[in-house]
């Protein structure tokens, strides 16, 4: 299955969400907050990062902002998880790099779908430039 990073500084989330991704078979790497989540990113090269927007220090926004802008790390997709459910909230992650935005709290089948959908859709893509 595929390497996800989730950043998530709340203990008791990130226990639930690493818990639905790997009784999948997702292997689960887990980071406190954004400046965390930024340099493993670039470490760890994951398949899809899983980024909260309210973390102390570097907000999600300007982490999946990092992310998405370097030469390292710009392929990588990002869903935002978070309990910001403002239409401009929205927006604002798109315009950040986000590929994928859920509400906290997220039903797991809908967390599970929008892994595989963008997944799928950067395995799709990674074809595409083969063939």
């Amino acid at each position: 299955m595929s390497r996800i990073l989730l950043v998530e500084d709340s203990p008791t989330q990130a226990f639930a969400t690493i818990r639905i991704l790997q009784q999948i078979g997702h292997k689960v790497m887990h980071a406190k907050n954004g400046d965390e989540g930024v340099a493993f990113a670039r470490k760890y090269l994951p398949d899809l990062v899983i980024m909260d927007v309210v973390m102390p220090g570097t907000s999600g926004f300007q982490a999946t902002r990092a992310i998405a802008n370097h030469k390292d790390t710009e392929n990588i997709p990002i869903i935002m998880l978070t309990s910001k459910d403002q239409t401009t909230d929205k927006l604002w992650a798109f315009r950040q790099g986000a590929m994928g935005y859920l509400v906290k709290p997220v039903d797991e089948q809908k967390l599970l779908e929008a892994v595989d959908h963008i997944l799928g859709m950067m395995v799709a893509e990674d074809a595409s430039m083969i063939g």
